[in-house]
């Protein structure tokens, strides 16, 4: 009776040493199907999982997910290539459009010289105004264009408290011509965060462009000493729908405004460029623009 005891216990032990041993191998190999995995979405290449495991199920495993990582690569691709060509094709149009334009001013202007009766006057401030309308949707374009195809940034110490007043003091006519009295909130000491001063220019200008352009007869902007700018205004015109599409490129609220609604879009690009966060919150009628920039060692 103990040797038949014994051997069950031995039988047993040897089957629990195998199960432990299967254990094992089944998790190494999940790891290594998991840390391959999360390599092949960071990197661009056609290397495909290989595991050391020879258990026939995860060996389909690793099958299945090299199929999955071959399409999502296919799909990369083909969206890399289509924005590629989206911002050739947004530097071609608004290059081409200059030349007409500028054929335009200049018979504006040859006719603005001439005597005029007050309907053809009238005439004449409409297609001026037209025409204006069209450089800046033409400037816009081709400012993202240029934004998207050079990817480079080049950091520097910047003190956010002077970027941010230098900007609204260059908005301090459009303020003045919406009837808007800012209300603004800066803090004395320095903040400083290793930036590009140009690409933090343009994302602070796009963004207070976008509140005068919406905004209902107010704006507030505050900057705290975590780097946090927060912009606010009302904007009943809004919805909660329209500020999740706020980033999106081409995405406008109202098509008969003089924007191609890429402002947001290159805010949005430059301050992920700088390794910053970007969103936007809307509730009780009033739209909030957060731009955050932590501090970062070295």
């Amino acid at each position: 009776m103990t040797e038949f005891l014994l051997a069950v216990i031995g039988v047993l032990l040897i089957a629990v040493a195998a199960l432990a041993v299967k254990v094992y191998t089944l998790r190494k190999a999940a790891s290594e199907i998991a840390e391959a995995f999360s390599a092949r979405l960071r990197e661009d290449t056609n290397t495909l999982i290989d595991i050391s495991s020879r258990d026939r199920k995860m060996r389909v495993l690793a099958e299945a997910v090299n199929r999955e990582l071959k399409l999502l690569r296919r799909q990369r691709q083909q969206f890399t290539n289509g924005d590629r060509e989206l911002k050739e094709a947004v530097a071609g149009v608004s290059h081409d459009l200059r030349t007409p334009l500028t054929a335009i001013y200049g018979y504006l202007e040859l006719l603005e010289r001439e005597a005029l009766s007050p309907e053809a006057a009238r005439y004449v401030s409409q297609i001026r105004g037209r025409a204006e309308a069209l450089r800046e949707l033409m400037e816009e374009l081709f400012r993202y264009s240029v934004v998207a195809s050079t990817p480079e940034v080049s950091p520097e110490p910047v003190n956010l408290c002077r970027v941010l007043e230098e900007s609204l003091i260059s908005f301090y006519g459009s303020f003045t011509g919406q009837g808007i009295e800012p209300e603004v909130a800066i803090p004395e000491e320095e903040i400083r965060r290793n930036l590009d001063p140009t690409a933090l220019t343009r994302i602070f200008g796009n963004i207070i462009g976008n509140a005068i352009k919406y905004s209902d007869g107010d704006f507030a902007v505050t900057l705290t000493p975590d780097g946090t700018v927060t912009f606010a205004n009302t904007a009943a015109a809004l919805s909660s729908v329209d500020v999740g599409k706020l980033f999106d490129r081409f995405f406008t609220v109202d098509s008969a405004r003089k924007s191609t609604g890429l402002g947001l879009s290159i805010a949005k690009l430059l301050t992920e460029r700088m390794h910053g966060t970007i969103g936007a919150e809307y509730a009780e009628g009033k739209l909030v623009i957060t731009v955050r920039f932590l501090e970062t060692e070295g």
